[in-house]
């Protein structure tokens, strides 16, 4: 539905819910329900983390880690989200983590929601574009004789990060419309991949979707070290893990979308079952075109293009390597949204340092230009400093991105346990009009924090072990700054008289920009 098919009343009641929680409309409102599902959808981006990450199942536990593994790991992204998206439809706002936070809890588990949400956002926006430029070396690297150097890599994500912060920068409708193309794109790019490769696969032996073999170590390419069955199978749940993230962004552009509140939820819900419906179909189809799984274990990180190389026609696989590419570019465009609308929001009630310059929105094109260009920046240098250090021989950037996973699942558990312990009281008496019931969301609930235990054990293991102490020390600094510094500073959301103060400000403020005209 576009937003044009939308009524001025449909808006008007969306501000009035904006400005009950003491926030002015600066952004602009004009997502329809599929643009900001496509926004969800283009960050999870089956074509991004289900092919650069593939080599976590076909090196780990085989066929059975995509054809049980990801519908395990998929069922685990999807208990988060059906528990956020109760939460979302009853505030729907942007950076709506940090405002749950907020308003379930208090100002100091806001404070930690954003900050963990703001980590995660801007890590897997440097992991992304990182991942974009790993395949494009793999798909066209050595047709344009790109050595791949680190100054190679640092320039490409320069220009491409820099691309995603300028479409982001010239407004809302312009990122819309890219991020909707992005929508239909993936859904074909999948569809493609899974006819290629079953049209050149040798048979199709389902039976192989379901054998498990264990491939840590050497037989593995080394992708995994040497671990017991039940642990590489367990590893490879990374894989569907970290590429169904990213779905927080329809709560995100809340303010930007139209009916937010029963549209945020169900965009979030469904952009989750899509992608693993359709990630399940090509994977899976991509298993059945593999020649021998014992060869493909060996290639690591590079089992995509060997397969390819090994089956598919020449002028094919350059199309489909043409479609991923483009997907995953628009898949970091959409996190740059994401994340700048979390930055914009914390700045706004003044969790930030330099939170005045990024809360401004620009009148022209009514985005949070200092916000997205500060995102896309620090996104870059955390690629540039991870990729120049090493941590007892591991790439600490390998270490940061499975902290990044841990952070954002985290940032999604602490608000839904927060709203699993003040549903029924003041803090959170009514559900939004995305409705499943106390009993659904207490049990989702419950799922997602058994989820987050099993998410974090899985993320420190080697060769990752140092994500323990990279995690907890961020606790502890982050302990140590509030009750230091932020406790007596930082206010959090408006409530209360707060609350009241800025719904007469914004009142002046529109009465007086009426006068003028």
């Amino acid at each position: 539905m576009a937003a044009r098919d939308y009524t001025d009343q449909d808006k008007s009641e969306d501000v009035k819910v904006l400005h009950s929680m003491g926030y002015a409309q600066e952004l602009e409102r004009r997502l329809s329900r599929f643009s900001n599902f496509a926004v969800s959808f283009s960050i999870i981006c089956i074509l991004s983390g289900g092919i650069n990450s593939l080599a976590q199942a076909t090196s780990g536990a085989g066929g059975i880690g995509v054809g049980v593994g990801w519908l395990v790991g998929c069922f685990v992204s999807l208990v988060f989200a059906v528990a956020m998206s109760q939460i979302s439809s009853a505030y729907p706002t942007a950076g709506g983590l940090y405002h749950w936070g907020s308003i379930l809890g208090n100002r100091g588990t806001g404070w930690v929601t954003a900050w963990l949400n703001l980590l995660g956002l801007i890590t897997v926006l440097g992991a992304i574009n990182v991942g974009t430029w790993t395949f494009f070396m793999g798909a066209f690297g050595p047709t344009l004789g790109i050595e791949g150097t680190l100054t190679d890599q640092m320039i490409f994500l320069i220009i491409i990060t820099g691309g995603q912060a300028l479409i982001n920068h010239l407004g809302i409708k312009l990122t819309a419309r890219l991020t909707d193309f992005s929508g239909y794109l993936i859904f074909f790019g999948a569809i493609l991949i899974a006819v290629v490769c079953l049209a050149s696969a040798e048979s199709w032996d389902v039976s192989r979707l379901f054998t498990f073999h264990n491939y840590s170590g050497e037989a593995g390419g080394n992708v995994w070290p040497s671990v017991s069955n039940a642990w590489v199978f367990a590893l490879g749940l990374l894989l569907p893990i970290y590429t169904i993230t990213g779905y927080d962004a329809s709560a995100h552009t809340s303010e930007e979308t139209i009916k937010a509140a029963s549209s945020v939820p169900r965009a979030m819900v469904m952009s989750v079952v899509w992608s693993a419906l359709f990630g399940y179909l090509f994977l899976a189809s991509f298993v059945l075109m593999i020649p021998n799984m014992d060869e493909a274990a060996k290639q690591g990180w590079n089992v995509f293009f060997w397969a390819f190389d090994q089956r598919v026609n020449p002028v094919v696989k350059e199309i489909v390597y043409l479609v991923v590419f483009v997907a995953q570019l628009l898949c970091g465009l959409a996190t740059v949204t994401s994340a700048s609308r979390m930055i914009f929001a914390f700045a706004r009630d003044g969790g930030l340092p330099a939170s005045k310059a990024l809360s401004k929105v620009s009148p022209t094109y009514r985005t949070p230009v200092a916000a997205i260009w500060t995102g896309a920046t620090l996104a870059v240098l955390f690629v540039w400093g991870s990729s120049v250090v090493s941590v007892a021989g591991t790439s600490a950037y390998t270490i940061v991105v499975s902290c990044t996973v841990i952070f954002l699942f985290i940032s999604f558990t602490f608000p839904i346990t927060l709203g699993l312990l003040a549903w029924g009281t003041p803090k959170w008496d009514k559900m939004g009009p995305w409705n499943m019931g106390r009993g659904v969301f207490t049990i989702f609930a419950v799922l997602s924090i058994l989820s987050m235990i099993l998410i974090f054990v899985i993320g420190v293991q080697p060769p990752n072990d140092w994500a323990l102490y990279i995690t907890v020390g961020f606790f502890i600094l982050t302990a140590i700054v509030w009750f230091a510094f932020e406790r007596n500073r930082f206010q959090g959301p408006p409530i209360g008289e707060i609350v009241a103060a800025r719904q007469a400000a914004i009142k002046a403020a529109e009465q007086a920009v009426g006068e003028s005209h």
